[in-house]
């Protein structure tokens, strides 16, 4: 069975009338779990109600929840979300929180060197004692894939430079784009040359980009493979990246042909724009039945 460690913050997204457990990594790790990859995350919650809640929403799920730290004084993670009139979401992440002090165990370190991948992002660096114990972690990994997931202003240019620089896999999406190429000073003329750029720039073997309603296109050995996406009515497009990487991941890890992988990506990405929350139920088999990936 292929196996992955999540890495990074664990939290609640609140929205006007709701709230839902959230976190890019613990998306991607529960849509790696309901895709069969032995997924586990490394984070933190506090020792309150709202951490409680977290880790039984995930075990519900059947997801393992040993390598989530409880801590003694910090409180569980939360986000406040709101929707534009497009469904576009912005956030404003408090500080600091449980998960901004994630340490080194034992078990994680155990955890990430039996794995096939290590994914990580830039929000879990804001805060020095989690941004050192990915910094220990990282060289311990088999494979590392970067999920840039900016979020201004919780990141420097050093940083992200370190970030990208360990990454053997590294997506991002339009505006992280466009931020990379100020960032590296590379032309911002297309997609296509950017990533090429970037590559030898940074020597990143692989780098996917998302593309939004337009698909996604990655380079994957030294080859441009490119999928223009499914059109689908937009409920929120929380998690949909997230649901995108995981299968983008299983997908290269299964070793299947570029275009299937990228194809099934954008799928599942698609899928989960189309419903309220980042965590629907799904499979990959009822979704290539849908109406928007058979038309």
């Amino acid at each position: 069975m292929l196996k992955a460690v999540c890495y990074g913050e664990i939290l609640w997204d609140k929205f006007k009338d709701q709230q839902r457990a959230g976190g890019a990594p613990m998306n991607v790790a529960l849509h790696l779990h309901k895709q069969g990859v032995d997924c586990k995350l490394i984070s933190s919650v506090g020792d309150d109600e709202s951490g409680r809640t977290l880790l039984k929403t995930l075990e519900h799920q059947g997801f393992p929840t040993g390598l989530v730290q409880v801590h003694p004084v910090l409180a569980t993670g939360i986000v406040e979300v709101e929707l534009d009139e497009k469904l576009q979401a912005t956030y404003t992440i408090v500080q600091p929180v449980a998960w901004d002090a994630i340490t080194p165990s034992d078990q994680a370190q155990q955890a990430i060197s039996e794995a096939d991948v290590l994914i990580y992002g830039s929000l879990a660096c804001r805060q020095e004692e989690s941004r050192e114990t990915l910094l220990r972690l990282l060289p311990l990994a088999r494979k590392r894939v970067l999920d840039l997931n900016l979020r201004a202003p919780h990141y420097d240019t050093p940083l992200l430079k370190e970030l990208v620089a360990s990454a053997d896999i590294l997506k991002i999406n339009e505006d992280e784009w466009s931020h990379l190429s100020e960032l590296y000073e590379l032309p911002l003329t297309d997609v296509e040359n950017f990533v090429e750029n970037l590559s030898k720039l940074t020597n990143t073997p692989v780098i996917c980009v998302t593309l939004g309603d337009k698909g996604a296109l990655v380079l994957f050995k030294g080859s441009i493979c490119r999928h223009s996406g499914y059109q689908v009515e937009v409920a929120d497009t929380v998690g949909a990246g997230d649901a995108f990487l995981a299968t983008f991941i299983k997908g290269l890890l299964s070793e299947l042909p570029m275009n299937e992988v990228l194809q099934n990506a954008c799928a599942v990405g698609a899928f989960v724009a189309s419903q309220k929350g980042a965590n629907p139920d799904y499979t990959l088999d009822r979704i290539r039945q849908s109406d928007f990936y058979t038309s």
